[in-house]
């Protein structure tokens, strides 16, 4: 069991926690992930490492409340306890021997790239961070990127907050006006990711996509967070838990990805419901 040292809300659907998990806090790396189950009947679901204190022992997660499971952890409050919580999984951020990099964060991928773009930041890189929102109330994170960035661009959908548009406009301007990066890091829903690579592409800026599909086991076994890749001129299969979760943008199929990601939405629908149902009974 695994307890929550502390909770906090970061908008109306964006909850962090800290769990007390000393052996993941130790070996615990930006981009890296955990599986866990809060309950003995519970499914198990892939969530990324938002930090860690390895002193504390602590590991902190951020999550959007979305379906059945992510209702349940979210009901849970600090003290209590998770049933359980594996990790760290997933292949680290290569974050070594980079000058300039630009680390773009779409939503609750933000939790993400934050400490990437912290990590980055305190090997000496110069980083600057684009994070978009569809709208001011569901910002989430901006002190903290300010803290780990040289310049720092917030968009919104709306134009209620920061810059009007989405992420790919101001990276858009930037590479239009000549700024170079040795890295483009994005983070976020796949339909973001997919834009970022493409604008990416016209200037020949590497780009590293963080890739988190279904998962199970988060060991390659089950095999549901298949992915498909191009590779000189190949289409071959990874998986993200094992070969990931960051890829070559370049390389991803992101309609086969989207298409994929969609299948399990009706089943989502229902376990909320079932699950909003239950805690109205316990109430």
């Amino acid at each position: 069991m695994y307890q929550i040292i502390r909770k906090k809300e970061l908008n109306s659907s964006v909850t962090q926690m800290d769990v007390l998990a000393p052996l993941v806090a130790k070996k615990a790396k930006p981009g890296q992930f955990i599986i866990l189950r809060v309950d003995e009947d519970g499914e198990r679901i892939p969530l990324t490492i938002a930090g860690s204190d390895r002193e504390e022992g602590s590991v902190r997660i951020i999550f959007q409340v979305v379906g059945g499971t992510t209702m349940k952890l979210n009901a849970k409050k600090a003290g209590e306890f998770i049933q359980d919580f594996t990790g760290p999984l997933g292949c680290p951020t290569d974050i070594e021997g980079k000058k300039r990099v630009c680390v773009i964060g779409g939503g609750v991928g933000c939790a993400i790239a934050m400490p990437v773009a912290r990590a980055l930041h305190e090997a000496g890189t110069e980083v600057t961070s684009i994070i978009g929102f569809r709208s001011k109330d569901i910002l989430i994170l901006e002190d903290e990127f300010k803290s780990f960035s040289d310049r720092l661009i917030v968009t919104t959908d709306d134009g209620s907050y920061g810059f009007h548009g989405n992420v790919t406009v101001p990276l858009k301007e930037m590479l239009d006006k000549g700024e170079t990066f040795d890295e483009i890091i994005t983070i976020g829903p796949l339909i973001m990711m997919k834009f970022v690579v493409l604008a990416a592409k016209p200037y020949n800026v590497p780009v590293t996509v963080s890739m988190n599909p279904i998962m199970i086991d988060g060991t390659g076994m089950c095999g549901c967070c298949r992915l498909t890749l191009t590779q000189d001129g190949k289409r071959v299969t990874k998986f993200a838990c094992v070969d990931g979760p960051d890829f070559n943008g370049y390389e991803v199929d992101f309609d086969e990805a989207m298409s994929r990601n969609r299948m399990y939405m009706p089943f989502e629908t229902r376990k909320r419901e079932e699950n909003c149902n239950l805690l109205r009974e316990a109430e």
